[in-house]
């Protein structure tokens, strides 16, 4: 009999029975179900649940969050116990994107595209702190960096930063990988698309503004017609776009080719036409596109900080609830390699954390057993960058905090943008996230993270005495 036996039995009995389950798979935190009828979901009975800390219905999937590590055991013990299928997350996804509208089938799109390239950004943003804490002058020493004093450290801090720099400098590798796979192509196509958009013959897409200046850009002269022989370092849309080519360019010849020529064409003409007009037409026009999209956002954060700020760090909350702040990773990204950093990202840092205080706070308010150590283990986890325990499992539950931690991260959020904080890289969005901010800007960055420990924990409390739920 598995641990778990019985919270496993009372989850399927809370989701309308195994006959309501079309299949089920899992990911870091939460079981994922496509469901046939989601109006046979007994919420309250599946929240009061030990193991669950929250569920949620998002992209089509019923989700239910069950925390990290303790999730492949339970998953393990539902296969067992009902009889279904092992799924694949694609499986899953494809069963549910069937009741999405094209903007969710959009976002949901951007979603499975860069979460699972997320691990290497953050890692590589982690390592650029590390980066910055020792080449940014006044953190040791008054006007100079560490390794400005001690110059031994200097060729130490450089491999770091060349370890670090990789994933954003070969960006387009890792997503061409991501989205040639996602777009139903081969992944090793993706890659070497990706890779071609970036190659060292290339002008490197950070001299590219310097070059026009001085009317040194290198070009193909391809019979009379001139090409600009640029790369496209960092950059996110001209990939997505080739990406989407050329997965749909070798699905057309597969099924038109032999399977005895296949390995000899399929490959070398899928790339050859996608390289061609990567070049021509969709490098240029994303490229465009790109630097516009990076120009309206910098513009309005430009004008009315305060007002970009504020919204920004009041809206990312409900954006994680429908999923649509996956739309904003390739926006930070855009803004890195545009203008060298990105004040999106810290503004998310603020909301994470502000969600975690809120959850804090439900702990001191709650009578409920459970409940108090939901809220401390899921405010600990928003601490660290995974917010979907506190808002699913305690904030969303009972509203006010939500409200709290929303009304906290937009102050914060106002505050920071005001202060004009930047990250250069993209880190752990939590406590942690001082380290891929730029460390002239960690005074400001700091004083933000107080607010948005402070005003929703302390909004959260004072919401407490007006309201009966938190007994619950």
């Amino acid at each position: 009999m598995g641990a778990y036996e019985q919270s496993v039995a009372k989850i399927v009995e809370a989701i309308g029975g195994k006959e309501n389950i079309v299949a089920a798979t899992h990911c870091v935190t939460r079981l994922r179900f496509a469901l046939k009828d989601e109006g046979k979901v007994n919420k309250e009975a599946l929240e009061s649940i030990d193991i669950v800390k929250g569920s949620f219905s998002a992209n089509g999937q019923f989700q239910v969050v069950i925390g990290q590590g303790l999730v492949d055991k339970v998953y393990n013990e539902l296969v067992e116990m009902t009889g279904i299928g092992r799924a694949t997350k694609q499986e899953i996804k494809d069963a549910a994107e069937a009741k999405l509208n094209p903007l969710q089938r959009a976002i949901k799109i951007l979603a499975d595209i860069f979460i699972p390239i997320l691990p290497a950004i953050v890692t590589a943003g982690l390592l650029m702190g590390i980066n910055n804490i020792l080449t940014g002058p006044d953190i040791f020493y008054e006007g100079k960096s560490f390794v400005e004093v001690h110059k031994e450290w200097a060729d130490f801090a450089n491999m770091i930063n060349l370890i670090a720099n990789t994933a954003f400098v070969f960006l387009p590798g890792l997503i061409g990988w991501s989205a040639v796979t996602k777009f139903g192509g081969s992944p090793l196509l993706g890659i070497v698309l990706g890779l071609m958009l970036v190659h060292p013959d290339l002008l490197n897409a950070w001299g590219w503004g310097a070059a026009k200046e001085k009317g040194e850009i290198p070009i193909w002269n391809l019979f009379g017609f001139e090409v600009q022989k640029v790369g496209y370092q960092g950059q996110v849309l001209p990939v997505l776009v080739a990406a989407y080519v050329l997965a749909k360019i070798e699905q057309f010849l597969r099924k038109r080719i032999p399977d005895a020529f296949q390995l000899l064409l399929v490959a070398p003409i899928a790339l050859l036409i996608t390289g061609f007009l990567a070049f021509i037409a969709i490098g240029p026009i994303t490229f465009a596109i790109g630097n516009a999209i990076t120009h309206v956002f910098v513009s309005v954060f430009d004008n009315v900080p305060a007002i970009g700020g504020f919204l920004y760090g009041a809206l990312y909350a409900p954006l994680v609830v429908t999923g649509m702040h996956h739309t904003f990773l390739p926006v930070d990204l855009q803004l890195i390699a545009n203008t060298g950093g990105t004040f999106l990202w810290p503004i998310l840092v603020m909301s994470n954390i502000a969600q975690g205080s809120a959850a804090l706070a439900m702990m001191f308010v709650a009578k409920d057993e459970k409940l108090k150590g939901l809220s401390f283990t899921s405010a600990v986890s928003a601490y660290l960058g995974i917010t979907e325990p506190a808002m699913f499992g305690v904030n969303l539950r009972f509203r006010y905090p939500f409200i709290s931690a929303m009304t906290g991260a937009a102050i914060a959020g106002m505050f920071i943008t005001l202060n004009k904080v930047i990250a250069p890289s993209i880190g752990v969005g939590g406590l942690p996230g001082f380290l891929s901010i730029v460390p002239q800007k960690w005074v400001p960055f700091f004083i933000g993270m107080a607010i948005a420990i402070i005003v929703p924990f302390v909004l959260t409390f004072v919401f407490s005495k007006f309201r009966k739920e938190e007994s619950r």
